[in-house]
């Protein structure tokens, strides 16, 4: 067997698999992906049983996604300004 046989049949190897791997149809991810963005803004990841960490990291998520916003609306504004 070539060093050329052996490249193409890991190569065929991890295309199989990635195949395998892959996450469904477009409509499932955007649902998952959705889902995902949602437990992270509420916090699902917080301890339930401490209620200032979860209104805290609530808090701390919605700040960050301000920040973003603004931060993106600034540099869009000094992109139009030229």
């Amino acid at each position: 067997m070539t060093r050329d046989d052996e490249r193409t049949r890991e190569a065929q190897r991890i295309l199989e698999r990635m195949n395998g791997e892959s996450e469904g149809s477009p409509m499932e991810v955007v649902s998952r992906t959705a889902a995902r963005g949602r437990d992270h803004f509420s916090a699902v990841d917080a301890d339930e049983s401490d209620r200032i960490e979860v209104w805290g990291t609530r808090i701390g998520r919605m700040i960050s996604i301000i920040l973003l916003l603004a931060v993106v609306a600034y540099l869009g504004w000094l992109v139009l300004q030229g």
